[in-house]
């Protein structure tokens, strides 16, 4: 393979959500972590030498923190892989220019790892996102950049776009966040720590702090090239400054990703089985097993993959996924065709992702017969007999796998823009072709 030409395959536009003609049967390799591609990307970019990213996943997501990191001055190179899904990533620091614009598109990770890497350029750096994305939450970032010196000039909206005045260095030290929007501020301030003048002493002050796997994540990464962190108490975290080592880094498939295909087990009847399913994973993803069997399911482990089977229906249930709250669509798309009402708690923050989430689903459901209501931290889904109709994407990616899920079981479940599942897995609908067909990977 070329280096600097892959492209993803891509599907647009409207997407008659093909039905299921019987139980699924299929066995499936999903592509690389987002979650895990975008860190070890930031860490790469400050690290003490090349390094390589082995089958990282190559989405919209990802395809902007490379080209972010790119335009702050980072050599990134596509070189061959093993993997089906595209080239190895060869990451080689440099210093940080800035002079640049960078646009986040609609990915969170890269507005939220960017902003502070970019305090340590040299120059003005312009972050902006599309115009679907301006809303995400940003402020509790800026307030704590500003009390680490870092100047920002954002006209006084505490939210994108705005401008970092970079001056080539952060000192660090002691700095208070309220992450309850987004755990992203967090793991932000964490991955450029170490190369903070006297590293840095984070302290959540919020409330609440939503996907702790998430941040347990970024520590992992971060505690694997060397970078020495602690944590004195609950929503404390210490980080030694230094310079994170260069290593060779396999990048997980995305379990979240694999989250509706998982699911389509279910309510078809069926089995699916995921390949390279690993035995430890500080992605939230990896609460699925755990969550799919109190549905019902029945599940297996063999020879590093992962097997979910259909039982004899779908349980509802009352959960918390305030760790795991980007499992939320499909869990809902579960709740659907469970035997009882389901409630999900603890996931009030959804409602600023790339869409309000919550508000989303119970629109897309009541459009299709549905019973679903709105919780102050969640929502509740009632069953009830489902019948075709438009499934609105709102430029989210999860939405849009949704809507695939239901569609296995309810004919005419038309998605709207199937194109927005390119923000973390460009190949959704080959992949959902290869499920409905019975491959085995």
């Amino acid at each position: 393979m070329s280096a600097n030409r892959y492209s993803p395959p891509l599907v647009q536009g409207s997407y008659a959500a093909p039905a299921a003609e019987g139980p699924v049967r299929a066995t499936l390799t999903i592509p690389g972590s987002k979650s895990l591609t975008n860190r070890e990307l930031i860490i790469a970019a400050i690290a003490d030498g090349p390094g390589r990213l082995i089958a990282p996943l190559h989405s919209d997501d990802s395809r902007r923190m490379v080209d972010a990191l790119r335009a702050l001055g980072v050599g990134i190179e596509e070189v061959p892989s093993e993997s089906e899904f595209g080239p190895d990533l060869v990451v080689t620091p440099a210093k940080l220019t800035g002079g640049v614009t960078v646009d986040c598109g609609q990915a969170g990770t890269v507005m939220r790892f960017i902003a502070p890497l970019a305090g340590l350029a040299e120059q003005d750096v312009h972050l902006t996102a599309h115009e679907t994305a301006l809303h995400r939450p940003m402020g509790g970032l800026i307030s704590a950049l500003r009390d680490l010196g870092v100047d920002i000039d954002d006209e006084g909206t505490w939210a994108l776009p705005f401008t970092i005045r970079g001056h080539g260095r952060i000192r660090g030290g002691r700095v208070e966040v309220d992450a309850s929007a987004s755990s992203q501020f967090v793991s932000g301030l964490l991955l450029a720590a170490p190369r903070f003048d006297v590293g840095l002493h984070l302290v959540h002050t919020g409330e609440h702090l939503p996907s702790l796997p998430h941040i347990d994540m970024t520590i992992e990464a971060l505690s694997r090239r060397g970078i020495r962190i602690e944590r004195p108490g609950v929503g404390e975290w210490l980080v030694e400054a230094g310079v994170p080592r260069a290593k060779e880094v396999p990048i997980e498939p995305d379990l979240s990703n694999a989250a509706p295909f998982l699911a389509a087990a279910l309510v078809t009847g069926g089995s699916m089985t995921i390949t390279g399913w690993p035995v430890h994973s500080t992605q939230p993803g990896h609460l699925l097993p755990e969550i799919l069997q109190a549905m019902g399911a029945h599940v297996g482990r063999h020879g590093g993959a992962l097997t979910v089977r259909a039982g004899s229906g779908i349980r509802g249930l009352d959960l918390d996924l305030s760790a795991a709250s980007e499992l939320t669509p499909t869990i809902v798309g579960l709740a659907a065709f469970a035997d009882s009402p389901t409630t999900i708690r603890g996931i009030g923050h959804i409602r600023l992702h790339e869409t309000d989430r919550i508000a989303a689903l119970i629109g897309n459901l009541r459009a299709l017969g549905g019973v679903a209501e709105e919780l102050p931290d969640g929502l509740r889904i009632v069953p009830a007999e489902l019948r075709g109709a438009r499934w609105a994407a709102h430029h989210d990616h999860r939405m849009a796998t949704t809507g695939a899920l239901i569609g296995l079981r309810v004919p005419g479940v038309e998605i709207d823009d199937i194109g927005t599942t390119a923000k973390t897995l460009p190949e959704f609908t080959l992949l959902w072709a290869r499920m409905l067909r019975g491959d085995s990977a």
